[in-house]
């Protein structure tokens, strides 16, 4: 029996359909390489809705956090361990600069190379930052156990680690 217009339809758009996370490859058969991605995918989003009353995107949370940890580095160790690129740090830097929330002072030894701080401006920008960030990591770690959180976190380092290779 010849299948109708709609149900040829209705099959092409059944088998068209895109999987939701949790379904298909974008579920527990899927490549871990790839559900770490779409994890990772989720929790910036998750981080950027949750930031964005405060007017901070996340990278900007990023450098405001690496320079709340380690004040006086220069733009190029924040490039680094806030994993930006030097070019974005950059046009961050500038951004925040503007708002008052960072100040810039030459190195002490090295004339070309500038530090940066926090301003108290930006301390309690980062503060509000922080509030929420602990939200969303509150959130990450329901239903796990405090061991399952911590199986989770050494694998997640793990995969950063140096000895894999894999560090920016």
């Amino acid at each position: 029996m010849a299948k109708t217009t709609a149900q040829v339809g209705a099959s092409a758009a059944e088998a068209s359909r895109l999987p939701a996370p949790g379904e298909g490859k974008r579920g527990e058969s899927g490549y871990l390489a790839y559900l770490l991605r779409q994890a990772s995918a989720a929790n910036r989003l998750r981080m950027e809705r949750a930031l964005d009353d405060l007017g901070v995107t996340v990278p900007q949370f990023f450098v405001l956090t690496m320079l709340g940890a380690y004040p006086g580095i220069s733009g190029a160790d924040v490039a680094r361990l806030a994993l930006l690129t030097p070019q974005t740090v950059s046009v961050i830097m500038n951004n925040l600069e503007k708002v008052g929330a960072i100040a810039r002072t030459p190195h002490p030894v090295h004339g070309r190379i500038q530090t940066i701080a926090l301003t108290e401006a930006g301390r309690t920008l980062l503060a509000g930052c922080k509030a929420r960030a602990t939200k969303v990591d509150e959130d990450l770690r329901a239903g796990l156990t405090s061991e399952e959180e911590q199986v989770v976190r050494r694998w997640l380092v793990s995969l950063a680690s140096p000895e894999e290779g894999l560090t920016a």
